[in-house]
């Protein structure tokens, strides 16, 4: 009888623990996303940079720095350090699960915790062509906050990881197509919450999506449908992630 009941309430308890989790993550996105609107009040009304710098040192990330291009991010700086509190402990998704060792070079991406920023639209300053794609104008700062036409729509944040034969942190939610030229990226939105993703939203709200596409450009090992990594969304367009 006690392991008839077991059998009948260990699934229950299953989803409760993994509905704790996606809460815990929510809320953790939450407080990120409030710390790039303080940062953004204390920097001239624009968002915090995502990757600063990249193309000339590659060593600024939004949730970390590091020495050498070499090197894992450390978590202690990046430009919204000062506003996660002690130890960034909130930079952390309960429900990701990353099996690789401590000092596989993929790896290269931890302490952003599971959480990817809109680099492509909000963590950087785009100038609009003639041609209908962007130039990257300044990647030191991030997009203006009046910039963002629909903020109730626009992604700030989201639950990420990567596909490189299995599953890696990695710190930015990447758009349907790349901003400044016609490629698709491949996806890192991943529906880990019961196969949905939390996401941030420009104007502070947290919601759940599911998955409504995914795809693999063949440059990485794995599948990221398999996975669970993809996008959300009915349109295959930017509309979710533009600013306009």
């Amino acid at each position: 009888m006690l392991a008839l009941l077991v059998s009948i309430l260990l699934p229950s308890l299953s989803k409760a623990r993994e509905q704790a989790k996606a809460v815990v993550c929510g809320s953790n996105l939450r407080q990120i996303a409030l710390a790039d609107d303080l940062y953004a009040n204390d920097h001239r009304h624009r968002y915090c940079p995502g990757a600063a710098d990249f193309v000339m040192s590659n060593l600024h990330r939004w949730h970390g720095t590091r020495r050498h291009p070499s090197e894992p991010f450390d978590g202690r700086g990046g430009p919204l350090a000062p506003y996660l509190g002690p130890g960034g402990g909130i930079r952390a998704c309960p429900a990701l699960r990353i099996e690789l060792p401590e000092d596989d070079p993929r790896r290269f991406e931890k302490n952003c915790g599971g959480y990817g920023y809109n680099l492509a639209f909000v963590g950087r300053r785009l100038v609009r062509l003639s041609s209908g794609f962007y130039r990257v104008e300044d990647d030191r700062v991030g997009a203006q906050t009046d910039r963002v036409r629909r903020p109730a729509r626009t992604v700030m944040f989201t639950d990420s990881a990567f596909v490189s034969g299995e599953l890696i942190e990695y710190s930015f939610a990447e758009p349907r197509f790349f901003p400044t030229f016609a490629a698709r990226p491949d996806p890192s939105i991943h529906f880990r919450h019961n196969d949905r993703a939390n996401v941030a939203w420009c104007d502070g709200h947290i919601d759940r999506q599911r998955r409504t596409f995914s795809w693999s450009s063949g440059l990485y090992p794995g599948d990221p449908q398999r996975l669970n990594v993809g996008w959300f969304g009915r349109r295959d367009d930017n509309s979710l992630f533009d600013l306009d």
